[in-house]
């Protein structure tokens, strides 16, 4: 693999990861609630299913997927599923953002690896990036050097992305202006999460 494939591949992955979507709601609200570490733990979690994505695209997976229009179906229920799940519970206001800030409680190190892991596992928007852009840059490299280099680069540059805006979030400044709105946060995720659930449904 040339450095300007790789380059190329670089420019793809930062743009799928900067593309707002459910995935920012998810790392908001740990962020908020939880903390810095809670935002990056939630971070590494989302990247590693990102990797997961890029592991089945590199070993052919993918294309049993891109042929198996049900298989497809049902990642893409269960992602929507998720989704509304989360947004209802933003809505409620019961254990999101506004309950936790307001009485002081933080999600556990568990749920914030376990919501950004889900997140990004059963995201259909992942299963499309990688079958119609990454699958192309698997072509390229054959070597198991270059193999490695394709898994590494989405993953990394997924978690070092979300990392940035754990700590932007966590910061004591944009923390104490943030907790004057957590109510509307929380409205606003949920909003947000129902609504690219009703998304993904009607465009199935």
């Amino acid at each position: 693999m040339t450095v300007s494939v790789w380059l190329s591949l670089v420019l793809v992955c930062m743009l799928g990861a900067m593309s707002p979507g459910p995935s920012l709601v998810v790392m908001v609200r740990h962020s908020l609630a939880g903390g810095r570490l809670h935002g990056i733990v939630a971070a590494w979690a989302h990247a590693l299913g990102v990797g997961l994505y890029a592991v089945i695209t590199l070993l052919g997976l993918a294309v049993i997927l891109k042929e198996s229009p049900m298989a497809f179906q049902i990642i893409a229920y269960a992602g929507a599923g998720y989704l509304a799940w989360l947004g209802i519970k933003s809505l409620q206001s019961k254990g999101g953002v506004a309950a936790k800030l307001e009485s002081g409680e933080k999600t556990t190190l568990l749920e914030a690896a376990r919501d950004g892991a889900m997140i990004s596992v059963l995201n259909p928007k992942l299963a499309l990036f990688f079958l119609a852009l990454f699958s192309q840059f698997v072509a390229v490299g054959t070597d198991v050097f270059s193999r490695s280099v394709i898994v590494a680069t989405p993953l990394v540059i997924d978690g070092l992305w979300y990392t940035i805006v754990a700590l932007v979030l966590s910061s004591s400044r944009m923390l104490d202006t943030l907790k004057r709105r957590a109510v509307w946060i929380d409205k606003f995720c949920g909003i947000v999460l129902i609504g690219l659930a009703i998304r993904v449904v009607v465009t199935l």
